[in-house]
């Protein structure tokens, strides 16, 4: 497993528009080249699960791994990423002041609807060339 030392992992649903769209905006403000991405439904996405007693068929979360240090899932997740975009997207941490009981029951209310709303693909994304250095496998 060629996992690198110093990148944030994030594992998303590859098969949900929505986490697909988040991954390439992600990517497009990740000035800092900080994060690499790996689908939930891969190999190494399952490892990854497992070796931190996770469920591997748990897909309904974004998860964030800072090698050795921790892993956040949801709206914790979601906000860790944020300290790390360009732009305003870093004042997003704000919201880390909101119960994580708030923040997580708005963010299962988005994450179980989000194949409603926003639809699924039939297999996980397929990096474009210019991206395929950003995932792992």
């Amino acid at each position: 497993m060629n996992i690198p030392k110093n990148k944030k992992i994030i594992l998303f649903d590859g098969v949900c528009n929505l986490c697909n769209d988040a991954v390439i905006f992600i990517i497009k403000h990740d000035k800092n080249d900080k994060f690499r991405f790996a689908s939930l439904q891969s190999d190494l996405g399952r490892q990854l699960l497992e070796e931190r007693n996770i469920d591997p068929n748990y897909l309904d979360s974004i998860i964030l791994i800072e090698p050795g240090i921790a892993w956040y899932e949801k709206s914790d997740a979601a906000l860790e990423i944020s300290k790390d975009l360009s732009g305003f997207y870093q004042g997003l941490k704000i919201f880390k002041f909101l119960p994580k009981g708030f923040r997580d029951a708005v963010y299962n209310g988005i994450a179980n609807n989000r194949y409603k709303w926003f639809g699924k693909k039939e297999s996980c994304m397929i990096p474009t060339p210019e991206l395929k250095a950003k995932f792992l496998d």
